[in-house]
């Protein structure tokens, strides 16, 4: 028995007859081009949906436009990027784009691998989630395809840039862990030694806001950071190096939440409690943070709205290339929770208020002694 015939793939005419209106018609509705009135768009939609017709890419690119963008993740492990690419494929679900995913493994010969081969394959702009390339390469991704720069601080006249302001978050951080009366705070920060990359990397800058809170609130000669990786494995390997020490910490600022699961492993292993022997503190606010088995005091850097943001700045940009770059700067908030209570052994005065998580007051509670 012959295999049937594969079936003829749907063409722009034939959703342009099936519609009864002129190719034309039909493509400034696939290119949300203006000149096309609403009902005309209604017609082809539905003559669209009842024919599956796809849009060939080969084609689109001959034509050059593919409506594909690149997203490169530098980590698929760390549970906040999947937040910021909800915040992108949630902005372009209205548009003809598509999102095609690419890993860049935290290494810069992996950046360059993928986002050439992003280019080479017609793709009509890139997004790059904290790329650790030098800013050179960055800037001649950006001269060949349109591109937006997640999580690299400074500006670029060849990029746009979306960042959370990541000092200003660990200054949250201090501030809580401070105003529940803990000394020794130390940091857990992703190793950095690159001088672009210190001035420029969300890490970095999350490391000298520590330094910075620390010094405001009088804690200078209890700064302590440990460099290891942004990856559970670090926060387990950082947390084991702090409480080797003589004196250590009564509360560990993880440099994101992924690091502070493997804080609060370690402090499971070393026989010891969160919070009544140690705090713990992340960044991000993944979705794990909330599960109330964990509970996890985080930094909310609004990863949503980063990747909406992101997603808006490049469609603008390939609407028009020669438009002045914009830096885009979010303002976090710290979103408390049961891994953050007073230090062992505290004595303040117990008619002292404290923050509730809405923002109100409510009567202090020491931790069991």
């Amino acid at each position: 028995m012959e295999p049937p015939a594969p079936r003829r793939r749907v063409t722009i005419v034939d959703v342009a007859r099936h519609a009864q209106v002129s190719t034309t018609a039909v493509s400034k509705v696939l290119r949300n081009a203006y000149g096309a009135s609403p009902e005309m768009r209604a017609k082809v939609r539905r003559a669209i949906d009842e024919l599956g017709y796809r849009p060939h890419a080969g084609a689109r690119g001959l034509r050059g436009q593919t409506y594909t963008i690149g997203v490169m993740l530098p980590d698929i492990r760390n549970p906040f990027f999947p937040e910021v690419l909800d915040g992108i494929t949630h902005a372009l679900e209205d548009t003809e784009y598509q999102v095609l995913l690419g890993p860049g493994c935290n290494g810069e010969k992996a950046e360059a691998r993928i986002t050439e081969a992003m280019i080479d394959r017609g793709m009509d702009a890139l997004i790059l989630i904290a790329p650790v390339s030098p800013r050179p390469h960055l800037e001649r991704v950006a001269s060949a395809v349109p591109t937006v720069v997640v999580g690299r601080h400074g500006s670029s006249p060849a990029y746009d840039t979306v960042v959370n302001d990541d000092v200003e978050g660990a200054f949250l951080v201090v501030g809580h862990l401070a105003g529940l009366g803990h000394r020794r705070i130390a940091h857990i920060e992703h190793l950095e030694t690159d001088p672009t990359r210190l001035a420029e990397m969300p890490n970095a800058r999350r490391a000298d806001g520590y330094r910075q809170a620390m010094r405001a609130h009088g804690l200078a000669e209890w700064i302590d950071v440990v460099s290891t990786s942004y990856t559970q494995e670090g926060g387990h390997l950082g947390t084991k190096e702090l409480l080797d020490r003589p004196h250590p910490p009564t509360a560990v600022f993880a440099g994101a939440d992924v690091v502070a699961m493997g804080v609060l492993e370690a402090v499971t292993e070393a026989g010891l409690s969160v919070p009544d022997d140690i705090s713990v503190a992340g960044y991000d606010n993944t979705t794990f943070a909330a599960l109330g088995p964990i509970s996890l005091t985080s930094v909310d850097q609004a990863g949503h709205e980063i990747g909406r943001n992101a997603a808006r700045l490049v469609l603008e940009r390939i609407t028009d290339r020669s438009r002045p770059t914009v830096q885009v700067s979010l303002s976090p908030a710290l979103v408390p929770r049961r891994t953050t209570a007073r230090p062992p052994g505290w004595a303040g005065d117990r008619s002292e208020k404290r923050e509730s998580r809405d923002g109100a007051t409510e009567p202090a509670r020491e931790s069991p002694l």
